[in-house]
């Protein structure tokens, strides 16, 4: 953990640096290929719960019945008819059928009292119509869409609309791969799944705005100098921020995992995947989109802007020069080249050398040997 914390402090200072940013064309083809199989998730169709297309709801409370028990009785009683069947965290038996069924609530109700044993009291029965399903998919759809304004408006305003348009595809990149993910393994889509998909909005904005806000920082002033790109700053910004990225999301998958994989997993508690499967995919989705979507892209966009254009002939221009300089001083063995002085550094780099500067002064450095 020392050795980990160590590395944040380097990172930090610019003393080892991660070329995300320089590598942005790896990271758009990772993302292609994830995006494109979670689109096939989605052309094959999400499996949505009797929320969104109506059914009936059955709870059985009885001593010792298991899932594969309730499952054979359902399926005698509907005569084959596909329907789910869950153990709750209070030790009942969730049974759910589709509307799609042509025998009555009633008649399923007193053919799963007959098939289990128990009294027709003691079996609660729910029957839900597809309207209210319509009804909560149109407002979280709703919901969905003044967040996405919301968000940027705000990033326009609190930073730039570059910024807003990358946060903004971070979002859209990681619901999708969210969404085709659920579709691909077959979880059901229910209300609590909603609630999953709309929570992983606010974490994967919440690692963006943390490293655009350092990236803001570092660039600060970047066009009175002519030692860093736009892209190098915004690089070095991300490296600032990796550790604390990594940190936050490590602690927050780690009460996830244990819903999914130990709640839902081993002990069976299936209304548990509902939620806990959205929020580990949107949460590790937002942290890879924050570092190797976001960025990248804003730095992609701003050299898109005049002044960085000129701003990285004039780096090139001048590495090209020390470079030079180097060469000639290596020639004649004089010593090693010009530090950069922290104070022509932009605002929030100080202390940052930059990749480039140390090749520079390492090539033709003298190695004190006569």
């Amino acid at each position: 953990m020392s050795r980990f914390s160590n590395l944040g402090h380097r990172l930090y200072q610019g003393e080892v640096s991660f070329d995300f940013v320089g590598r942005r064309k790896l990271w758009y083809s990772i993302s292609g290929v994830i995006v494109l199989v979670a689109a096939i998730g989605l052309a094959m169709g999400l499996h949505l719960g009797i929320e969104f297309k109506g059914g009936s709801v059955y709870t059985v409370q009885k001593s010792g019945l298991t899932v594969a028990q309730a499952q054979t009785a359902v399926n005698d009683v509907t005569h084959g008819t596909t329907a789910l069947v869950q153990s709750t965290d209070n030790g009942k038996v969730r049974i759910q059928i589709s509307s799609e069924i042509e025998q009555t609530p009633d008649t399923i109700r007193t053919g799963l009292a007959k098939e289990l044993n128990v009294p027709v009291a003691e079996i609660d029965s729910q029957v839900i119509g597809p309207s209210w399903g319509e009804q909560i998919s149109q407002k979280a759809l709703l919901g969905l869409v003044i967040f996405m304004v919301l968000v940027t408006v705000y990033m326009a305003i609190a930073f730039e609309w570059r910024m807003a348009v990358a946060a903004l595809v971070a979002l859209i990149h990681d619901l999708l791969i969210t969404i085709g993910v659920y579709a691909l393994v077959g979880f059901e889509v229910t209300p609590g799944t909603v609630i999953g998909f709309l929570t992983i909005l606010g974490y994967s904005l919440y690692d963006t705005v943390v490293v655009f806000d350092t990236v803001k920082e570092n660039t600060k002033g970047l066009t009175k100098q002519s030692k860093l790109t736009y892209s190098e700053a915004a690089n070095a910004g991300l490296n600032q921020t990796l550790v604390r990225s990594i940190n936050t999301t490590v602690v927050a998958l780690l009460p996830v995992a244990a819903l999914l994989f130990i709640g839902g997993g081993l002990l069976g508690a299936g209304t548990l995947n509902d939620i806990s499967l959205a929020l580990f995919i949107g949460l590790a989705a937002g942290a890879y989109s924050s570092i190797c979507v976001a960025t990248p892209l804003l730095a992609q966009l701003k050299e898109e802007q005049p002044e960085m254009k000129a701003l990285a002939k004039r780096v090139a221009q001048r590495r090209a020069s020390e470079a030079k300089a180097a060469a000639e001083a290596a020639g004649e063995g004089t010593p090693e080249g010009e530090e950069f002085a922290d104070e022509d550094l932009p605002a929030g780099m100080v202390g940052q050398r930059g990749q480039a500067a140390g090749r520079s002064r390492a090539k033709g450095r003298p190695t004190g040997k006569r």
